[in-house]
């Protein structure tokens, strides 16, 4: 299909500009190993980054957020991985290239993602990303993704109506949310995309690279 061209890409931030993944996964192997458990397999964990406390507590402890153990879990592990939120975390390869192709086309970029503002605010800078148009982060709209409200606030910022925004991500609750904003979603390929294939999320379309997706944008 042709892609309508956008005025403006917003990106998530785990999984999709940033491989965060590492210190994820030490933040919530801190906990196994403080309670005097093996670590986690790293391979295990790295799929679930992207689902932050839930998913990596979820296969770390066989937790999820109804069980009465999860929310004390939870807490320390947030402490642990402020912590140390930008130890090993780095922009996946071809990132900073193509911010750099897409400023010198003059089409903004921005930062959605579900981290919370305080983590959010943490990491952007230290992994040089503090030239973002916008960053909106799971609590600063009424609702995180899925939800579409993050990315309605997001075009409000940058003064862009969503349909002429492109959402980026590597979850499948990333491309639910672009498409209930109405805006062109791409999956992520090169992501964590948990344990659903991204050919199956229904998005406009898959990049399998950072520099995939500016040939899109240039199709």
């Amino acid at each position: 299909m042709t892609l309508r061209t956008p005025l403006a890409i917003l990106f998530d931030l785990d999984g999709t500009l940033a491989d965060t993944a590492p210190d994820l996964a030490g933040a919530v192997n801190q906990l196994r190993i403080a309670r005097g458990l093996e670590p986690t397999d790293y391979e295990v964990l790295r799929p679930t980054a992207s689902a932050g406390a839930r998913g990596l507590i979820g296969a770390a402890f066989g937790l999820t957020p109804q069980d009465a153990e999860y929310p004390e879990l939870r807490d320390a592990f947030l402490k642990n991985y402020e912590a140390s939120i930008a130890v090993e975390s780095r922009l996946f390869d071809g990132v900073t290239e193509l911010l750099a192709q897409l400023q010198d086309q003059g089409i903004v970029w921005g930062i959605v993602t579900n981290k919370v503002s305080y983590l959010t605010d943490r990491l952007v800078p230290q992994i040089g990303l503090d030239h973002a148009a916008c960053v909106v982060s799971g609590d600063t709209a009424s609702h995180p993704k899925p939800h579409p409200a993050p990315l309605f606030e997001a075009a409000k910022r940058i003064g862009i109506d969503p349909q002429h925004c492109w959402y980026v991500g590597d979850d499948l609750r990333d491309i639910q949310a672009g498409q209930a904003a109405g805006m062109t979603t791409i999956a992520a390929g090169w992501g964590y995309c948990g344990n659903i294939e991204p050919t199956s999320w229904n998005a406009d379309a898959l990049a399998e690279s950072p520099q995939q997706l500016f040939t899109l944008i240039k199709a």
